[in-house]
């Protein structure tokens, strides 16, 4: 096997998977088309009442309400934390403490008003921010860029109003530094990515916001408070920690009321919600269900509010605080004004009229928008627009007329409030359609794409499967099987950039990759079709099944196609939205079933029984083979194992009467002081059971016989691993406020036992990179010592690779007949180790990886991390029984169903470690174990939040 082949061959084949996915994705994750136009004051949209007469000064568009504007956004606000229900006696920890919010809308109800306030989907903080500000919707994809934040180079709220002259400050989220630069007056940024801070960004927004709020060097503040959404995500919405951060939000609302003027706005926003484990990301009811509470010293509102609070799409806020302060509505918004804020003080046919102006505005904005988009992007369906434009055209018109009529006083003032009223519900009907055409364009995926990189997807894996049959056969496979997809693929690629050259279009990287990947593995299969009949021939002239019976001849092809129909059945099936919802219950159920299938197939070839005899067919189960109790035992320890492991399951919010497991929250959401301590022993009881069970296997095999650093780490480092992930979790889960003067040395523990775990882990792996040998020998003549030669790198043939055992022993039998020949004593050689040659390196790898990525994960989660080892420890088990009674005598021929019930194993871990291929169920606090402050960059958390992730699929890869 040489060395090279191998890894360009490898790297073809990872190369033809990342097409596939990129492909898919590009078809998946689409991105809208953002319009570089912007809006100004001199732009065609001002409405009849004011087109004939100068605006008041500071004013554009239509006149400026408000001269000043306070946003507060409370992160994760969700409408029950801000909905007050005095009728609850016994209230839940997130309920009635924003009281103040309360009283000022019942003292002051034309002053005051609560809305729902819903957020579009994917509901995390950057998206919500872009769609506060500039009236848009951000696509699925957009959530990548959560952490990796860029300037917004959309028209938005801000551009217009640092365009308009007005003094913008801001404190608080460090992320509107990444998305805005440049844009702010003044500014305080704090870090924001450290989901387990519940203090310093809140904190620091405290001391800067009412000397800025009294200095009235400002025009517009915004400050963004994180504590409440840090709060959910460490300890969960039903907690005290919650109570005390929402009591001191409704503290701060309290204040900051004293402090402004009567020609302030005030607005409290939540960017998104929670779900009740206080993730959030998707689109559940309670993640996209926020706040929004408007006040103002001056009256607001012409009418009472109704009796439940009307919900109010998050992009119709800019559109309404544009036109308040008297600033352009955003270029791409596409929300509705919320035109009751526009009512004043006069009649009802007064308020009417200042609506339908505003309205106006609002419709004339869209439509410019959408007709300049449709100029540029082909996503808007054409008879959409059509029926759009009629609706905007008879409103325009019959708005025209109406306000001749009024000029002519033709109109008496019942059948004129009857006109009014029903404009105003065409121009809402407009923008309402308006949006909802923008939002299912917007969500619609590219399926030709999705089709293409599905199928280069499988036909990597039938690519590989292909590979895995043809390497065992030869050792020149790679070399020969490589060059002919290579040439193909780099032939194609240079024709489509060179067709592309010609016709001078823009290239499309991922498309020639793509088409380049395609034709590559045309190459391969063209290749291995034409040599396939050579081999046949010399074979010999007849077909070697054509000797073979037919009941050999299915069971051959049987042998393949059970796991390989449960591997295509699992693949097909993820087409289908409802086995995606529920796919933590159907992987288990495949794994338990081929396993099932495993040894009725052993039973079917009569691998359990053994020859009759005239003695045994009197007996009953005397004809099966004594290994079959045990295979059974493995195989009902294995059900438990899948049984239990369901206990670990995140919930999705398609599944409402879904109920999350109580072992996924942390041990300091725990109240109950006892049942947490009872957990944390039991968890660093079985932390320990697992170091005493590996150290046990590692002694019983030799492999802890010798004096070498790696032997000595195995001894006492493992133990000291130990120790400092206890004493971690102990840290971790103490209250914030429980420890009084000890909580400085609280915050150098928290940071100093996970470094110590990555330090030692990290040691451990170097030294079995350095020498994974622990076979170690002794003669009766010389003290104990290691006689076989160092660990010399990667075995250079295949030969080699399949003779490490021989090897040693040659080794070994050289080495003692040089020190024979040295002496005349007779002696012996005791070797230790070799009945775990291979495995002693990888039980080890494995158990280094299984303590970093425990300490990534809750406390109570690790329980779920030893059920891991205990089934694959199962699993390898029946595999090898199975391996025996089926006669198969090559050690390292590995069958397919293996390699599928492994596979079919890491997805099942995959969601019983408490994880979900949706945005809200993924762990952001592992990004902060063992970092107190924020990260520099993004590729640290990303890893950590990654291994946390994927930690089954390393586990069970390794």
């Amino acid at each position: 096997m040489q060395r090279w082949p191998v890894l360009l061959f490898l790297a073809w084949v990872c190369f033809l998977f990342f097409a596939g996915i990129g492909l898919f994705m590009s078809g998946f994750l689409l991105t809208r088309i953002e319009l570089a136009s912007s809006s100004s004051c001199s732009d065609p949209l001002v409405p009849p009442p004011w087109e004939r007469q100068s605006l008041p000064p500071g004013s554009c568009w239509a006149p400026q309400r408000f001269a000043k504007a306070v946003l507060v956004i409370i992160d994760a606000l969700r409408f029950e934390f801000a909905h007050f229900n005095p009728a609850k006696a016994s209230p839940l920890p997130y309920e009635n403490k924003l009281s103040f919010l309360h009283r000022l809308a019942t003292s002051q109800p034309r002053h005051a008003r609560l809305y729902r306030f819903r957020a579009d989907p994917p509901t995390a903080t950057m998206q919500r921010i872009k769609g506060l500000t500039t009236g848009s919707l951000p696509t699925f994809i957009d959530v990548g860029s959560n952490f990796a934040t860029y300037a917004i180079q959309e028209d938005n709220l801000l551009a217009q109003l640092v365009q308009n002259g007005r003094r913008v400050v801001f404190m608080g989220d460090d992320t509107w530094e990444g998305l805005f630069p440049k844009k702010f007056f003044r500014s305080y940024f704090f870090p924001s990515f450290n989901v387990k801070d519940l203090h310093t960004v809140d904190d620091g927004i405290l001391q800067h916001l009412y000397p800025t709020v009294d200095s009235g060097e400002w025009d517009v503040v915004i400050a963004h408070f994180l504590g409440v959404d840090h709060c959910g995500h460490k300890h969960g919405p039903d907690h005290p920690e919650m109570a005390k951060k929402l009591t001191q939000m409704n503290e701060m609302l309290r204040s900051l009321v004293d402090h402004l003027g009567n020609d302030t706005l005030l607005l409290v926003a939540g960017d998104h919600g929670m779900t009740e484990t206080g993730d959030h990301g998707g689109d559940s009811e309670k993640e996209v269900n926020a706040a929004l509470f408007v006040y103002s010293k001056t009256p607001l509102f012409g009418t009472s509010p109704p009796e439940e609070p009307e919900a109010v799409p998050q992009v119709n806020l800019v559109p309404t605080v544009a036109l308040l302060l008297g600033v352009p509505i955003p270029y791409s918004n596409i929300g509705e004004v919320m035109a009751e804020l526009f009512s004043g003080d006069g009649d009802a046919v007064s308020a009417a009229l200042q609506q339908l102006s505003v309205y106006h505005i609002n419709a004339k904005q869209v439509d410019r928008f959408l007709h300049s988009y449709s100029l540029v992007a082909q996503d808007l369906p054409a008879e959409q627009l059509q029926h759009l434009q009629e609706l905007f055209s008879s409103a325009m018109e019959e708005h025209t007329q109406l306000l001749a009529q009024v000029q002519g006083e033709t109109l008496v003032p019942p059948e004129l409030e009857s006109r009014l009223g029903s404009l105003i519900s065409r121009f809402q009907l407009y923008l309402r359609e308006a949006r909802a055409v923008c939002t299912q364009s917007w969500a619609r995926f590219h399926p030709l794409r999705m089709v293409g990189g599905c199928t280069l997807i499988a036909a990597s894996c039938l690519l590989c499967y292909v590979a895995s049959e043809l390497a065992a056969s030869s050792d020149s496979f790679y070399r020969r099987y490589l060059l002919y997809p290579l040439l193909w693929g780099l032939v194609v690629a240079v024709l489509l950039g060179l067709a592309h050259a010609f016709t001078q279009e823009g290239l499309d990287l991922l498309l020639v990759l793509s088409w380049a990947a395609a034709a590559s593995q045309l190459g391969f299969f063209w290749h291995w079709w034409g040599q396939h009949p050579k081999r046949v021939r010399l074979a010999g002239s007849q077909p070697p099944l054509a000797t073979v019976s037919l009941r050999e001849r299915l069971r051959a092809w049987l042998r393949l196609a059970f796991p390989m129909g449960i591997l295509l059945f699992r693949c097909g099936a993820m087409f289908s939205d409802s086995f995606v919802v529920a796919e933590a219950q159907v992987a288990p159920f495949l794994l338990a079933s081929l396993v099932m299938l495993l040894v009725g197939k052993l039973h079917w070839d009569g691998r359990l029984t053994v020859p009759e005899g005239p003695k045994q067919q009197l007996l009953g189960f005397s004809s099966y083979r004594r290994e079959i109790w045990y295979l059974l035992c493995l195989v009902a320890m294995l059900l438990v194992c899948v049984r239990l492991s369901g206990f670990f399951h995140q919930c999705r919010e398609e599944i409402p009467q879904c109920r999350p497991s109580l072992f996924l929250s942390p041990l300091a959401s725990l109240r109950n002081t006892r049942a947490k301590n009872l957990f944390y022993l039991l968890c660093v009881a079985l932390l320990a059971g697992l170091v005493y069970a590996v150290r046990s296997w590692l002694r019983h095999y030799g492999n802890l016989n010798s004096s070498d650093p790696l032997v000595l780490f195995v001894r006492w480092c493992f133990p000291l691993v130990v120790l400092c992930i206890a004493c971690y979790w102990a840290v971790a889960s103490s209250a914030d406020d429980s420890l009084g003067k000890l909580q400085e040395l609280v915050q150098v523990a928290v940071v100093a036992f996970p470094w110590a775990v990555y330090g030692l882990a990290s040691v451990g792996l170097l030294l079995l990179l350095c020498n994974p040998m622990t076979v170690f020998a002794k003669d009766t003549r010389e003290s104990a010592g290691s006689i076989v030669t160092p660990y010399l790198g990667v075995p250079s043939s295949e030969v080699n690779f399949l003779h490490v055992i021989p090897q040693i022993y040659k080794r070994m039998q050289e080495s003692q007949k040089s020190r024979l020949e040295r002496g005349s004593c007779k002696a012996t050689v005791a070797a230790y180790g070799l009945g775990s040659v291979y495995s002693a390196a990888l039980v080890i790898a494995l158990t280094l990886l299984g303590f970093l990525l425990m300490l990534l994960h809750s406390e109570r989660l690790s329980l779920a991390f030893l059920l891991l080892f205990l089934e694959a420890f199962v699993l390898l088990h029946i595999h090898t029984r199975a391996k025996g009674l089926a006669g198969d005598a090559e050690p390292f021929s590995v069958p397919w169903y293996a390699v599928i019930s492994w596979l079919l194993a890491a997805s099942q871990f995959f969601y019983s470690t408490g994880h979900q291929p949706i945005f809200p169920a993924i762990h952001w606090n592992a990004a902060f174990v063992g970092f107190h402050l924020d990260h520099s960059t993004n590729l640290l958390p990303a890893v950590l939040v990654g291994a946390n992730t994927f930690a089954s699929h390393i586990l069970f890869a390794g």
